[in-house]
């Protein structure tokens, strides 16, 4: 039996210069196989080139609708996105609470998620062989329907399907979401990893933490499995602008270890890209 794919995405690439930076060493001299490239991201212009250099690093688009850093479109082309600023709910629980009510125009949501496809593919000239979505939002159903609709229209084949391993209600939430959207991607022919790791330990995935979801996912029956990471070299001003006490340093630390790689090699498994997953 061929060992299983696996898939170690950063996302978040073209935030700032020095995390991009992060990233690409991680990919370099680590184990990152593929990231997913945000356009709104300030740095996303410069950082292109280093995608374009790299011919073996899988791209995705990591679309936003929240954040901290300013849509593509005007406050007039996607009002119910945006305050009157015409800036975005900087996190998903505000959007979520605006979208349950009926406040989110998901007309709006494609509009902006379109701009910044055409901004990766035509404007800075990348591939992307899969999407994803800032805070996952695309495992809200609605959403997720635009996200299936955006892919078969620009041609990108798969589509990251997160879910949750925590107890309680919020983690039987997302196992219901995740579990739908698989089945909508499935019905598009959209290809997905069976296995995902990464939602519940956003921002401090470190080598131990990362070495016990591998095991923890490698018992499991999936035989195709993405783990996503946030790796980075943050200068003070992304500490500043982007509070999320996430542990950057610390990943690419994991990312860029012999360690993590010999537990790839004892677990059996194959790194890859999204492109490399099989028809569903």
């Amino acid at each position: 039996m061929r060992p299983r794919l696996l898939i170690f995405s950063a996302d978040d690439y073209g935030l700032s210069e020095d995390i991009s930076r992060g990233i690409l060493r991680a990919h370099d001299t680590g184990l990152v196989s593929s990231v997913s490239v945000l356009a709104v991201g300030p740095a996303v212009v410069r950082a292109a080139a280093g995608l374009r250099d790299r011919p073996g690093l899988g791209v995705g688009a990591h679309l936003a609708a929240v954040g901290e850093d300013p849509p593509l479109l005007s406050q007039r082309e996607i009002p119910t996105l945006v305050d009157r600023r015409g800036a975005f709910k900087t996190g998903w629980r505000s959007f979520m609470t605006a979208a349950m009510a009926g406040r989110v125009d998901m007309a709006d949501v494609r509009r902006e998620y379109d701009a910044q496809l055409e901004r990766l593919v035509r404007d800075l000239r990348l591939r992307p062989g899969h999407i994803d979505t800032h805070q996952h939002l695309h495992l809200y159903p609605p959403i997720a329907r635009v996200v299936t609709e955006l892919a078969t229209r620009w041609g990108i084949t798969a589509v990251r399907v997160p879910t949750s391993a925590v107890p309680g209600p919020r983690g039987m939430v997302i196992r219901r979401w995740s579990r739908s959207l698989s089945t909508r991607l499935r019905a598009a022919g959209l290809a997905f990893p069976a296995g995902y790791g990464g939602l519940d330990e956003a921002g401090s995935l470190t080598l131990s933490s990362a070495e016990r979801l591998l095991e923890r996912l490698a018992r499991g029956p999936a035989r195709t499995i993405e783990v996503n990471f946030h790796p980075g070299e943050p200068s003070a001003a992304d500490r500043l602008r982007y509070a999320w006490g996430y542990r950057w340093e610390e990943e690419l630390a994991g990312l860029t270890s012999p360690a993590l790689r010999e537990t790839l090699r004892r677990l059996d498994l194959r790194l890859g890209r999204f492109t490399d997953l099989p028809a569903p």
